[in-house]
C-alpha cells in the first residue's frame, strides 16, 4: 500500500471515502479481537487484585500464629526509679521482689599522676595543654615515644582480644585515638581539650577480667600510653563492675549489664534499692491481643465483601471494552462511565472464588479437636453472620472475646492457630490452607505481575489474540491494496474511454 493515493480524477468519485467505508466494515472483526483482549486483561487484573488481598490477609495470619500475639504482658513496679521490667510472652503472672545491691559500671583509665590525681597532657615545655590535631612530634617534641603499643580487653566468655597500634611522629593524637575507636576492642577513647586529659573506657558495663584491669597495656612502646598520655593502669582506674541483685529474697544474681532476663521478664536496673525493694507486678494484657484479633477480623470481612461484590457483579454485555479509536471519539467523563460498566462482572459466578468463600465459611464452623480448652470459634465470641448473603462475614461478641483472652490466652491461640502436632490444625491455619489453594488456582489463571505470559491461562489467551490481530492486520493491508488496485483499474478504464470519446467527438466535429 503506497503512502499517498489519489483517486476519482477520471470517474469523479470520492475513492478515498469509498475505500475508507469499505475498510471500516472489514475492520469490525479486528475491533472485536481488541475488545476481547482488553476484557481478558481486565479479568487478569481483577484476579490479581484478589490475590493481593489474600496475600495481605496471609501476612496477618503469620502474626495470628505467634504466641506473642496472644500473651502480651503488663508490668508495674513499686519503685520504678530503681527497677522496671518488660514482660515476654512466657512471663508468668504474679509479683517479683527485686533488691539491687550494686549497679554495673564500665571500666576506664584516664590521665593521672602516680598518686592517681588528674593531670593534663602538656607540651614538651609543660606550658600548655597539647592540641589533639597537631603532629605528635610538634606536641611532644623529643619526649615522644614512637613505636607499637597494644591494648587488650576481655569478652563475655573471658576470652582476651589484643590489638596493636603504631605511633608515628607525623600522626596526631586524634589519629591514634581514632584507630582505637575503630577497632573491635570495645573501647571508646577521647581527649578533652579543657582538662587536657585522655580517657579510655569500655563501651560495655561489667567486670570481664576478674584478675585485673578491663583495659590492659602492652607492646614495646607502652611508654606512649604511660609517659606521653599519662595513662597509669593501676591509678585512677576503675575496674568494670557487675550488677548484683536479690531475686525474691532467695537468689543473689550478678549481671554484666544493668538488665537481666529471668522467668520471661527483662528487668532493668536504674539505682540501688537495698532499703526499698521493688515489687514488680506482671499481669496479662488482653487488650493488645483483642486489638490484633479484631484487626484480623476486619481485614477478613473486607476480603469477603470484595469477593461477594466481584462474584455477584452484573455484567453489561452492551458495554464492551473501548478500542483506541473509540476512545479518541469520546470525552474523558464518557470514557470513565463506559469503562465502569465494561469492567463490571469480570469475576461474576467465578467457581474458584465461590468455592474459596464456601470453604472459608466452613472453616469457621468446624469443631477443632486439638486438645485445647476451646473447640469452636463461637466459644470465644467469633461467628459468621446469620445473613447468608453476607457470604460468611464474621461478627464478634467483644465481651466474650475479651474474657477468653483474659482467662486463657494460650487456649485462644490453640483454637485459632494450633498445629496438627496436637490433633487438628487451628482455624487460622485451615484458612491459610484454603486461601493458599485459591491463590494457586488464581495464579494458574492470571499469573503474577512478574509472570511470563505463556505461564498462565489468560496470558496465553492474550498472546494468541495478539497473534491473530497481527495476522488480521496483514490481511487488512492486502484487502485495502486490492480495493485500491480495483478502483485504480476502473479509473484507468474510464480514463481510456474518456480519451476515446474525446477523439471521436473531435473527428465527428472535423468531418462536419
Amino acid at each position: 500500500m503506497s503512502d499517498m493515493r489519489i483517486g476519482g480524477l477520471a470517474s469523479g468519485m470520492d475513492i478515498d471515502k469509498i475505500v475508507s467505508d469499505l475498510m471500516r466494515v472489514e475492520k469490525k472483526p479486528l475491533e472485536k479481537m481488541e475488545q476481547d483482549r482488553e476484557w481478558k486483561t481486565y479479568q487478569r487484573d481483577a484476579y490479581r487484585e484478589v490475590n493481593t488481598k489474600f496475600s495481605e490477609l496471609e501476612n496477618m495470619m503469620l502474626d495470628m500464629n505467634l504466641e506473642r500475639t496472644y500473651t502480651s504482658k503488663d508490668t508495674s513496679s513499686t519503685n520504678p526509679g530503681a527497677v522496671t521490667a518488660t514482660g515476654t510472652p512466657t512471663a508468668g503472672e504474679g509479683n517479683y521482689n527485686i533488691e539491687v545491691e550494686q549497679l554495673a559500671e564500665i571500666g576506664y583509665v584516664t590521665s593521672t599522676d602516680s598518686e592517681g590525681n588528674a593531670v593534663p597532657i602538656t607540651n614538651q615545655d609543660g606550658t600548655a595543654n597539647i592540641d589533639a590535631s597537631d603532629k605528635l612530634s610538634d606536641a611532644f617534641g623529643g619526649t615522644l615515644n614512637e613505636g607499637t603499643f597494644s591494648l587488650t580487653t576481655y569478652g563475655e566468655d573471658g576470652a582476651a582480644t589484643m590489638k596493636e597500634f603504631t605511633v608515628n611522629a607525623d600522626d596526631s593524637l586524634n589519629d591514634v585515638l581514632g584507630d582505637i575507636n575503630d577497632s573491635d576492642l570495645g573501647i571508646r577513647a577521647f581527649y578533652d581539650q579543657n582538662s587536657g586529659q585522655v580517657m579510655m573506657e569500655r563501651t560495655e558495663t561489667g567486670n570481664f577480667n576478674a584478675a585485673g584491669s578491663e583495659i590492659e597495656f602492652g607492646g614495646t612502646n607502652k611508654a606512649f600510653l604511660t609517659d606521653n598520655l599519662k595513662l597509669t593502669e593501676n591509678a585512677a582506674t576503675l575496674d568494670g563492675q557487675d550488677a548484683i541483685f536479690n531475686y525474691n529474697g532467695a537468689m543473689k544474681i550478678t549481671s554484666h549489664a544493668n538488665e537481666y532476663e529471668l522467668n520471661g521478664l527483662n528487668f532493668q536496673f536504674h539505682s540501688t534499692n537495698v532499703d526499698n525493694p521493688a515489687r514488680v507486678n506482671v499481669t496479662n494484657n488482653p487488650d493488645e491481643a483483642f486489638d490484633k484479633v479484631m484487626e484480623f477480623v476486619d481485614k477478613y470481612n473486607g476480603i469477603i465483601d470484595h469477593l461477594n461484590e466481584k462474584t455477584q457483579e452484573k455484567r453489561y454485555r452492551d458495554y464492551p471494552p473501548l478500542t483506541e479509536e473509540q476512545r479518541g471519539d469520546m470525552e474523558e467523563n464518557e470514557i470513565e462511565m463506559w469503562e465502569e460498566k465494561a469492567k463490571s462482572g469480570l469475576l461474576r459466578s467465578d467457581n474458584v472464588l465461590n468455592n474459596a468463600m464456601s470453604t472459608m465459611r466452613q472453616n469457621w464452623y468446624e469443631t477443632i479437636d486439638n486438645g485445647g480448652k476451646y473447640s469452636q470459634a463461637s466459644e470465644i465470641g467469633i461467628s459468621t453472620t446469620a445473613n447468608y448473603l453476607d457470604g460468611g462475614k464474621l461478627e464478634v461478641d467483644e465481651d466474650k472475646l475479651r474474657e477468653a483472652l483474659r482467662e486463657d490466652p494460650l487456649a485462644v491461640k490453640q483454637l485459632l492457630s494450633g498445629s496438627s502436632e496436637n490433633g487438628q490444625e487451628g482455624i487460622v491455619r485451615k484458612l491459610d490452607e484454603t486461601i493458599s489453594r485459591a491463590t494457586s488456582q488464581i495464579e494458574t489463571k492470571a499469573g503474577k505481575p512478574t509472570s511470563l505470559s505463556n505461564n498462565f491461562t489468560l496470558g496465553r489467551q492474550i498472546e494468541n489474540i495478539n497473534g491473530e490481530m497481527e495476522d488480521f492486520q496483514r490481511r487488512l493491508t492486502e484487502i485495502e491494496d486490492r480495493y485500491w488496485s480495483e478502483f485504480g483499474a476502473m479509473e484507468k478504464a474510464i480514463s481510456k474511454m474518456n480519451q476515446q470519446s474525446a477523439f471521436l467527438q473531435q473527428n465527428f466535429a472535423g468531418g462536419m
